[in-house]
């Protein structure tokens, strides 16, 4: 399961690549239809369609959009870092570009604007690979080009939503992180009006209305614990891109983590697993393996521990590559679901698998999580 990103600190300076009106744009008609293609996953299509977009559209505009394509393939397998370096090349030919637009045009609204929006893309890698440091650069740059847009532009509106996003996290990190910002000159925050600048964004917006979808229910579930705005944000986002495996997952994560509708989880998790099977969502071979995981995870809630067992087991019986860390993770989870069904050596056999299995860096921690299940079962069971 994909879950919560990075800490606090990169939440702080994550700012979406921000929207606009259709007026205010150059040819924003095909490049609505390339993010559309983007956030349904469909991406070898959204790249036929920046290639076609551009002209009419500027240049920079669909470079800044592959760059945002690249990011979100990297969120199907967000902890595998093979694809680090290309991505990252993506996105600084994606800054260069737009910055040569500035010099070239500096009163220009427009360039501003996907200047903004190339940094927003890196700074989303950079807190993904939890590199806070350059992320919060790349931050105050995101609000300076946003700033310098409006300037120029008052009426595109949608500018806002990238700056709604920055000063509503520099409002609700913790002190460590508002240290960092003073330091670095950052400008504050302001929570109710950042969050009233994103949600007038995304009222008027027309290129990117989805993404600012996606930001906002996770910042209703995170921070403001509004979990059923988040869950109406997240429906309408899979009903919207169905081809998406990671809204399926993230629409289980608030069923299952926040309100504790397992069942309504495990639900979402089989309709997934059947659009993998089917190939009717994007990386289908992770999208299966990752459902398989997220079934056996709400059975166990809803103490099905022998139908848990037996999704592990045939997840592990594939001897997956790929997610990271997959089989690691499976027999990490398998132990758990043996471990509450009273099956002690059975669970401490899985998690010692568990351990030979991880990768070298383990992102995810699976060898420190096993190894404090066999020093202690878990004190909750399934009889």
């Amino acid at each position: 399961m994909i879950g919560r990103p990075g800490p606090w600190i990169a939440a702080l300076l994550l700012c979406a690549v921000p929207q606009t009106a259709a007026a205010d744009l150059t040819s924003p008609e095909p490049l609505t239809a390339a993010y559309n293609l983007i956030l349904d996953a469909r991406f070898d299509e959204a790249e036929r369609q920046i290639a076609q977009a551009c002209p009419p559209a500027p240049r920079p505009a669909c470079d800044v959009l592959r760059a945002v394509a690249g990011y979100w393939r990297l969120l199907q397998d967000p902890d595998a870092t093979q694809g680090d370096e290309a991505l990252l090349a993506r996105i600084d030919a994606s800054i260069a570009s737009t910055e040569g637009w500035v010099e070239r045009e500096p009163r220009r609204a427009e360039a501003w604007f996907y200047l903004g929006g190339a940094y927003g893309t890196r700074v989303l890698f950079r807190g993904q690979r939890s590199q806070y440091l350059a992320a919060a650069r790349d931050g105050k740059r995101i609000h300076n080009a946003l700033q310098q847009t409006l300037k120029l532009d008052p009426a595109l509106g949608d500018a806002y939503f990238g700056l709604g996003l920055y000063h509503y996290y520099a409002a609700v990190a913790p002190r460590v992180a508002r240290i960092l910002s003073a330091l670095l000159l950052l400008p504050g925050g302001d929570r109710a009006g950042g969050l009233k600048e994103m949600e007038q964004a995304r009222s008027q917006g027309v290129l990117l209305r989805g993404e600012a979808d996606f930001q906002l229910h996770l910042i209703y579930l995170w921070y403001e614990r509004q979990p059923a705005t988040a869950l109406r944000l997240i429906e309408g986002l899979k009903k919207r891109y169905p081809h998406n495996p990671v809204l399926y997952q993230k629409l289980a994560e608030v069923q299952g983590n926040y309100l504790r509708d397992h069942a309504a989880a495990l639900r979402t998790y089989r309709e997934l697993y059947d659009a993998a099977l089917a190939t009717r969502v994007a990386e289908s071979s992770v999208a299966q393996f990752n459902a398989r995981l997220g079934i056996a995870h709400e059975m166990d809630a809803l103490c099905q521990s022998t139908g848990a067992v037996d999704q592990l087991r045939a997840a592990i019986e594939l001897r997956p590559s790929a997610p990271y860390s997959a089989l690691a993770r499976a027999e990490y989870q398998l132990g758990v679901a043996l471990d509450r069904s009273g099956r002690r050596p059975d669970a401490i056999a899985a998690y010692k698998r568990a351990l030979a299995s991880v990768p070298r860096d383990d992102r995810l921690r699976i060898g420190e999580q096993a190894r404090a299940a066999i020093r202690r079962a878990p004190t909750q069971t399934c009889r």
